[in-house]
């Protein structure tokens, strides 16, 4: 991947953006949404989601009574974040120190369109 860097002012950017999609078992949303906002990373998108992964699923009460269930899928949350690549450590970093299991996914982003006002790229973010 090509990094572009253009300078505004004193500031340097990267031109370039990552998606970071996090899987993880347990809601620590809160607590890597606080440290984000603190590294300025501007929104973020929850999903609760149902999932398997190398974990089997903790067994719940099938009805009333004793009788166990393992169910095939369980609750997950996914969390998506895109920022410029220069923040992919920091926000790895957060995420790993908020949450005890999980994975994450980072992948390139080709463009990025606000809607509304028709900015792009970083300033879309």
């Amino acid at each position: 991947m090509e990094i572009f860097l253009c300078k505004i002012g004193e500031d340097i950017i990267s031109l370039t953006m990552i998606r970071i999609d996090v899987v993880i078992p347990q809601n620590d949303i809160e607590a890597i949404s606080q440290a984000l906002k603190k590294i300025k990373v501007g929104g973020i998108t929850i999903l609760k989601v149902k999932g398997r992964g190398k974990a089997v699923a903790p067994q719940i009460h099938a009805s009333k009574g004793t009788e166990m269930f393992t169910p095939e899928f369980s609750d997950k949350y996914t969390l998506q974040v895109v920022v410029p690549d220069n923040k992919e450590n920091d926000v790895v970093d957060i995420i790993r120190a908020n949450s005890k299991m999980g994975k994450i996914f980072i992948s390139p982003i080709k463009r990025a369109i606000d809607i509304e006002s028709g900015e792009e790229n970083e300033k879309a973010i």
